[in-house]
């Protein structure tokens, strides 16, 4: 039974909340005031004891709860990965506690939920993912805090589809065309050398992320990978059994192929080894001209990693995007002279790595390299694979029962290596008599040029 009390010309009603206080053992009990009769007030009481009863009611004590503090306590619930865990600690601290730090827990109203999500959008830096995904950890914050009992109802309002239909916005692709993939390569070799002719063939015929690139180490890529493999992944629990199925289906005089493993990503500003997005260790089998680049280029140097940067370090610790990506598909002027003072004395030199120009790519210039690796799946639905065999190539699952039966055979790996060298020798096959690759600000370690003129002879003979 609530107990009312006159204050003034007003009544309190207090109710017993149904908790102890953890050290004392006392009843707690919680109060509203500002009833204009007794009878109001023990009504207000009423319902109260009927939320508790039903497991409805939130303590005004327990929601008292500091919005900062809430967050420092939810952050150490999270169960997710480095990079989600980097993305989220970063919403809040930029976003979410300057904004409710100090408000308690239970004061969040929708009103003041729905301002916030207009000042976030009239923000010029956030765009609209960047913000949706705020709102999206602002939203399970408050989501959890119901859980925890710090409040009735989240203040965040379930997404109805009401009113016009409006389109998501999607990024306009081009099919991915050999000749551009080939230019892209030529432009890598002018500004990178011959690591870079390779690499840029890597994501349109394998379909690899680049920070899994990055990372492929010779141990798992051909001609050393299934023999050389490690075995070094902790988390992959039945990698003793899958190297021995690997050991019987993969290898130079089988199918070559390299086993995704590993990605380079940063955790607190140090580079390390994460498995790949998703947990996607997978093997792809790779087409036979490329299985020449990359044991050409694996014999050309002694490096852990296949693909070194320029400067011969780790790739992953370039901002590639900006460095070589960019001056690759967009072009770059020649490199000119500029003029520097030292001592007291002007000078005109030349660059450290002069190099020639390099034409654009129209088509991607200004484009993400991400778009290769979704060019190559395309190149796989143009030639009619199996669906289960081109998802598991990109890395994804099969959803539900098609998923579960699924299985990638090894005919099925075969018709996919032929169909990309098909591609490859299709290709060639157009290049002018003659075709000489351009320069390299290094050393080749073959004769680029004799090399295709020996790829153009196996696609004439292969079409004979």
């Amino acid at each position: 039974m609530p107990y009312p009390e006159q204050r003034g010309n007003k009544w309190r009603v207090r109710w017993n909340t149904g908790k102890k206080h953890p050290e004392t053992g006392r009843w707690l009990y919680d109060s509203q005031g500002g009833f204009d009769s007794r009878e109001a007030a023990i009504a207000y009481g009423l319902d109260r004891e009927s939320d508790i009863r039903n497991q409805r009611y939130t303590s005004r004590r327990d929601g008292a709860i500091p919005m900062s503090e809430y967050c420092r306590t939810w952050q150490q619930t999270l169960d997710v990965g480095h990079l989600r865990r980097r993305n989220i600690e970063s919403f809040i601290r930029l976003y979410i506690e300057p904004h409710w730090g100090e408000m308690a827990v239970a004061d969040i109203r929708p009103s003041a939920y729905r301002a916030w999500e207009l000042w976030l959008k009239d923000q010029p830096n956030i765009g609209d993912r960047y913000r949706n995904e705020i709102l999206l950890v602002f939203s399970m914050m408050m989501d959890d805090a119901v859980d925890d009992g710090l409040r009735q109802a989240s203040p965040v309002p379930k997404r109805k589809r009401r009113g016009k239909y409006v389109k998501k916005k999607k990024e306009r692709k081009r099919n991915l065309r050999m000749e551009d993939v080939h230019q892209l390569a030529c432009n890598a070799l002018q500004f990178w050398g011959f690591a870079g002719y390779v690499f840029q063939f890597m994501i349109p015929f394998t379909g690899m992320r680049p920070a899994e690139l990055y990372a492929l180490r010779r141990e798992y890529c051909h001609p050393a990978w299934p023999a050389a493999d490690p075995l070094d992944d902790p988390d992959e629990e039945d990698r003793e059994e899958r190297h021995a199925d690997d050991l019987e289906r993969y290898g130079p005089s089988l199918m070559p192929a390299v086993r995704v493993q590993w990605q380079h990503q940063r955790d607190s500003g140090e580079l390390k080894l994460f498995p790949p997005k998703y947990g996607s260790r997978r093997t792809l089998v790779l087409p036979r001209f490329l299985t020449e680049l990359l044991e050409i280029l694996l014999a050309s140097h002694e490096g852990q990693y296949v693909f070194p940067s320029i400067n011969g370090g780790l790739l992953a610790n370039a901002n590639f995007a900006y460095h070589y990506w960019r001056p690759i598909a967009d072009g770059r002027g020649a490199s000119e002279e500029f003029e520097r003072v030292r001592l007291g004395q002007k000078q005109l030199v030349d660059s450290r790595r002069p190099l020639p120009e390099i034409p654009a790519v129209a088509s991607w210039k200004g484009k993400r390299q991400y778009l290769l690796r979704h060019g190559h799946k395309e190149w796989l639905d143009e030639d009619g694979h199996s669906r289960i065999a081109v998802e598991t190539r990109m890395g994804h699952e099969v959803a539900g029962v098609e998923g579960l039966y699924a299985n990638v055979t090894p005919a099925m790996e075969k018709r996919i290596a032929e169909a990309l060298q098909r591609r490859w020798l299709e290709f060639v096959r157009t290049l002018p008599e003659g075709w000489e690759p351009p320069s390299s600000p290094s050393p080749l370690p073959l004769d680029l040029g004799e090399w295709m003129k020996l790829q153009v002879k196996a696609a004439r003979a292969s079409s004979d």
